[in-house]
């Protein structure tokens, strides 16, 4: 019998900065997911559909922060500043190579 792989959560994540823990940022900051659901326990499938859902709300702004409106750049840079603090007091270095 085959057993489903499922995502950890942002929370329980290796430090959250992760493939799949940008996913669940980005879902919050586009209000795609609220952010008490951390996506714990969801299917790489599941996680494939919000993957996608994210795509389609960054691809007006080339995927670049910058070019978000004002007040999702906001949102960006405090969901990425709160994120990067957890994952460094996790100890993630941005200095590990591309895989981290």
């Amino acid at each position: 019998m085959k057993q489903t792989q499922t995502y950890v959560g942002f929370h329980a994540d290796k430090h959250g900065l992760t493939q799949l823990g940008r996913i669940v940022l980005d879902g919050w900051l586009f209000g795609l997911i609220p952010e008490t659901e951390d996506c714990a326990g969801w299917t790489l499938g599941r996680m494939q559909n919000l993957m996608e859902q994210v795509q389609a709300r960054w691809d007006p702004y080339m995927n670049l922060p910058s070019r978000l409106p004002p007040e999702l750049r906001e949102r960006h840079q405090m969901l990425y500043e709160r994120a990067i603090a957890e994952a460094r007091a996790k100890g993630w270095d941005p200095e590990l190579s591309e895989d981290e």
